[in-house]
């Protein structure tokens, strides 16, 4: 008898993919300098970005397939017109158990009723700064209080954990870190230190990266950090702990020690791509046959022959320049 095809997403390496990133849009409402370049960039036409029943046809498929979690990233998602009743009919799909949700904040504090009733709470907010003025130079937006308040009130909730993602720019805000870090010591936060990565075109591209050992010994000052134990559902980030701290501090060392020996994850363009490597532009088409009435046995294909061409580690891990040529805002980071 034959022996039949496999069911689940478990790639040549034995790394069991259970995670997909979901990127529903590639508008944005800020400009950040190492996410966008200094000329606009051509943004995908209505037609190109996969509608909100497609991309729940994707991931139920997915689920099919044993994807667990879903994290709705963008662009910033909470521009996107009808997401909070995408978020709720996604909250309902059978089998995933963790659904979370990246976003910069921007539009957080007025909106935070609506993701908990649409059944979001984790959240991951992008704050790479402390300050005002700083924060204004790199998002090229004057909306710091907006986002520092959307932070409190998503606390005073109770949504849990919530990550603050600070990418570590040199010269520009590692005079913060131990001010980013201390936060994890006053409040219930998960502060995540990531190194930049060389994704699409931006003002900061070619720059020195600031790398977590760095980041690591500049920490020193606030003591001794111990690691916190892994889940089942964790992703890239190492976790720690200060002692006496409420929360916890993550590094994610995309680049100086990667963790592509560990990497359970998949990612859904905005654009109907998926991807098995943020770092690589390799990819297959979903949204082609979706449109062209495919069976959903298809679409398990594509999620299967993906899976099959997973790169054991993407190309900056064996010390060779690359450059991935997608945006970001489009990938779902």
């Amino acid at each position: 008898m034959a022996e039949s095809a496999p069911t689940r997403l478990i790639d040549p390496c034995n790394r069991h993919l259970n995670y997909l990133r979901v990127s529903i849009t590639d508008r944005c409402n800020l400009r950040c300098m190492y996410c966008l370049p200094q000329e606009s960039l051509p943004r995908l036409s209505h037609d190109d970005i996969l509608r909100y029943e497609e991309v729940l046809r994707i991931v139920r498929v997915a689920v099919g397939l044993g994807i667990t979690k879903v994290r709705v990233t963008g662009g910033e998602p909470l521009v996107r017109n009808g997401v909070y009743e995408f978020l709720l009919q996604l909250s309902v799909v059978p089998g995933l158990i963790d659904i979370s949700l990246t976003t910069n904040g921007v539009l957080l504090k007025d909106n935070l009723h609506r993701l908990q009733a649409a059944g979001i709470a984790r959240l991951n907010i992008s704050i790479d700064t402390l300050q005002p003025e700083r924060y204004r130079a790199i998002t090229g937006t004057d909306v710091f209080d907006r986002v520092w308040d959307g932070i409190r009130a998503a606390e005073a909730l109770g949504f849990h954990p919530i990550k603050l993602n600070a990418v570590a720019l040199k010269g520009v805000n590692d005079d913060e870190l131990v001010d980013l870090a201390r936060l994890s010591f006053e409040h219930p936060y998960h502060v995540r230190f990531i190194e930049f990565m060389p994704i699409g075109k931006s003002r900061w591209a070619g720059r020195p990266p600031l790398l977590v050992p760095e980041i690591q010994e500049r920490l020193r000052v606030l003591g001794e950090l111990t690691p916190v134990p892994r889940s089942e559902h964790d992703g890239p980030a190492q976790r720690f702990r200060f002692k006496g701290a409420r929360g916890e501090i993550g590094f994610i060392p995309a680049i100086s020690r990667h963790f592509c020996d560990r990497c359970n994850r998949l990612r859904l363009t905005a654009s109907g791509q998926l991807r098995p490597c943020l770092l690589s532009d390799l990819q297959e088409d979903l949204r082609g046959p979706l449109r062209r009435g495919c069976e959903d046995a298809e679409l398990a294909e594509i999620f299967l022959r993906t899976t099959r061409h997973k790169p054991s580690e993407h190309s900056l891990a064996g010390g060779e320049p690359a450059h991935t040529c997608c945006q970001m805002r489009s990938i779902g980071g």
